[in-house]
């Protein structure tokens, strides 16, 4: 089956890049201008590209099909509009698995996004998602490392 791995390696401890993809106001200091993200099994994991439009351009829809605090999750994945067509029908959906282990003072993230199809327009789409989870997960690293925002400081207990 084929997938898309990239990793990248955070000046941090695991529990602040975890509070990263999990806390809704944090990943929209990296991720996404606006989200809907409800940090549990089944919960929400939506991200909108155009804030002002919440049908176009986002992940309307998506949930954590696994949660494992501080060590795993993933959730279900659309695609850009562009690729929405083979990519954004129920029952096609493919799905990003996101990993956290710790190296001495930094955490290592691997994402693993699977789940494609086959043909032209499936290739197009997995190069572009090749470019994409790239540029996010440097927005990721830059975010936390830098400092910037509320990133810095570890949340109150998260409710729910």
């Amino acid at each position: 089956m084929k997938s898309i791995i990239q990793e990248v390696s955070i000046q941090s401890s695991k529990e602040l890049v975890w509070y990263a993809w999990t806390i809704e106001d944090r990943v929209t200091k990296w991720f996404a201008p606006a989200a809907h993200v409800e940090g549990k099994l089944g919960g929400a994991f939506e991200l909108f590209f155009v804030p002002d439009n919440p049908d176009i351009m986002g992940t309307k829809g998506c949930k954590f099909i696994q949660f494992e605090p501080m060590d795993r999750l993933a959730f279900t994945w659309k695609g850009p509009d562009d690729f929405a067509e083979i990519m954004n029908q129920e029952g096609s959906l493919t799905t990003v698995h996101v990993t956290f282990s710790e190296n001495g003072d930094s955490t290592q993230v691997t994402v693993e996004h699977a789940g494609w199809g086959d043909g032209p327009e499936w290739e197009k789409a997995m190069e572009w998602h090749v470019m994409a989870w790239k540029q996010v997960l440097g927005s990721l690293k830059s975010s936390i490392e830098s400092g910037e925002g509320d990133l810095c400081c570890v949340p109150e207990k998260n409710v729910g």
